[in-house]
């Protein structure tokens, strides 16, 4: 339990439209999935850097769960269009699933390229690989959203 002298450290971030949901970003920021459509990427001093849609040109139908990877990649589950999309540093964003979602809502990504999908349509927990390899590599660093790779792992529910 916080005690009161912690409420003056408090900061607000306000002008969201309908924040749902909240993840550390890159670089020792944040990320804000809003219902509104869209998805904003803060600073660590608590400043907007872009958002997702303005940035790369994507419109969201739903944007729910957001997290980033170790490469400092974007990744966002779509409720409405039940996708998850990585948005890289530079290029344009990639389709990581794009079959097999009912209602994506949260998601995390490992340090070993594992995404972890919360599924509320299904109410389990989907496990793909995202990543081809451990490390990055510039030639391949995903694979295609027609790759076997990309069908769930495992099933928990």
């Amino acid at each position: 339990v916080l005690g009161p002298t912690h409420w003056e450290d408090t900061h607000t971030v306000a002008n969201l439209c309908g924040p749902r949901y909240v993840s550390l970003g890159p670089d020792g920021g944040f990320l804000v999935s809003e219902e509104c459509g869209d998805v904003k990427l803060f600073n660590n001093q608590h400043k907007m850097v872009y958002s997702l849609g303005s940035k790369y040109g994507h419109q969201f139908g739903n944007p729910s769960g957001v997290c980033a990877d170790i490469e400092g990649n974007i990744l966002v589950a779509d409720e409405q269009h039940r996708t998850v999309h990585l948005f890289p540093k530079s290029g344009s964003p990639i389709c990581l699933v794009s079959e097999g979602l009912r209602k994506p809502t949260g998601l995390t990504c490992s340090t070993s390229g594992q995404l972890l999908v919360a599924d509320t349509g299904d109410n389990c927990i989907k496990v793909f690989k995202y990543r081809v390899r451990p490390a990055y590599n510039s030639d391949a660093p995903w694979v295609s959203c027609d790759s076997p790779n990309l069908t769930p792992r495992q099933r928990t529910g």
